[in-house]
């Protein structure tokens, strides 16, 4: 099952619901991504706006 990426956090996701935000508004068309092990101390997710580690699509369409 291809993972569909959240429009509002940009979160990875194989469900229908965000488990960050509890939306629905998940796209399919995303492309590359970003696992973050340490949002406090990763400049990475500083700078995307993550707060909470896990997988992360770089662009979503």
């Amino acid at each position: 099952m291809k993972k569909k990426a959240c429009r509002n956090d940009k979160a990875l996701v194989e469900g229908d619901v965000c488990p960050l935000c509890k939306k629905q508004s998940l796209a399919t068309n995303w492309q590359g991504f970003v696992y973050i092990h340490d949002a406090k101390e990763s400049l990475v997710a500083q700078e995307m706006g993550i707060t909470v580690k896990g997988e992360y699509a770089i662009k979503v369409k």
